[in-house]
This record gives C-alpha cells, structure tokens and sequence, in this order.
C-alpha cells in the first residue's frame, strides 16, 4: 500500500550547502521530519553543484518520512 502524503514542499538551496538554519530547518521542522538526515542525504549527490540554486521539491509523508528529488538539475557553465 502505497504511503499518504502529508505535504510537497519546494525549496531552493545551494548545492552542497544544505544546513538546518532557515529556509531548510523551519520548512522541514513543522512537518516533523529529520533536518539532518535530510541534510546530509541532499548535499552527497550536489557536491559537484557546490553554490549554485537547485530547486529541490521534498514529499513529505503521514510516517513523517520524506523524499526529495530536484526539480531539474542546471548543465554545467
């Protein structure tokens, strides 16, 4: 059975950068879900993206358990 969404939650951070000062830490608090896992989990794969804005869209679910995926990912300048 699939999970029931609780909310969709659309950010913009900095690749690498992700920490729980504001915007990241009260948007994912009042929903309940783990700041530093979500944290740790974002900056692994944009490390490469070190600085520049990437659009990240996170589910959060009733479990209070999260997903995230870009919302599309800027070719290299």
């Amino acid at each position: 059975m699939a999970k029931k969404v609780l909310t969709l939650i659309k950010l913009q951070i900095p690749g690498g950068q992700a920490n729980p000062a504001p915007p990241v830490g009260p948007a994912l608090g009042q929903h309940g879900v783990n700041i530093m896992e979500f944290c740790i989990g974002v900056q692994r794969p944009d490390q490469q993206e070190n600085g520049r804005i990437i659009p990240v869209e996170i589910t959060v679910y009733e479990d209070r358990s999260s997903t995230s995926s870009p919302r599309h990912r800027l070719p290299p300048s």
